[in-house]
């Protein structure tokens, strides 16, 4: 089944909208040593994406395969781990702090995304 994008309740202030992309919200903040990882992760991430595809082309042994694609979503946990603490760290904090209604919406988008990505 295909998850869809996670649409706030309400606006719960921990992300400012971007003006050059309808829609589009930004992170309240982005520790730069961590965006900085995370980019590195994601090259890797995608170098190893690209290996698979030759693996799978060249008709690689499945257990090779899959333990490759076992490797693959481990590096994606990890990068979502960094993500979710920066999350708690910057945005839900500052929603929590500016008051009841941006801390209620915030938590309700804690616990969707908690639950949507724990399967």
């Amino acid at each position: 089944m295909a998850k869809t994008p996670l649409a706030p309740k309400a606006h719960c202030g921990c992300a400012a909208l971007d003006a050059s992309v309808e829609g589009a919200r930004l992170a309240t903040a982005v520790d730069p040593e961590i965006k900085k990882r995370n980019l590195a992760r994601l090259r890797r991430i995608e170098g190893q994406v690209r290996g698979l595809q030759k693996m799978v082309d060249e008709e690689r042994w499945c257990a090779d395969v899959l333990t490759q694609v076992a490797s693959v979503q481990e590096a994606l946990r990890g990068v979502s781990r960094e993500l979710m603490r920066n999350h708690l760290k910057h945005c839900s904090a500052a929603a929590v702090r500016a008051g009841p209604d941006e801390a209620d919406a915030v938590y309700d988008e804690l616990t969707d995304l908690m639950f949507r990505y724990a399967r």
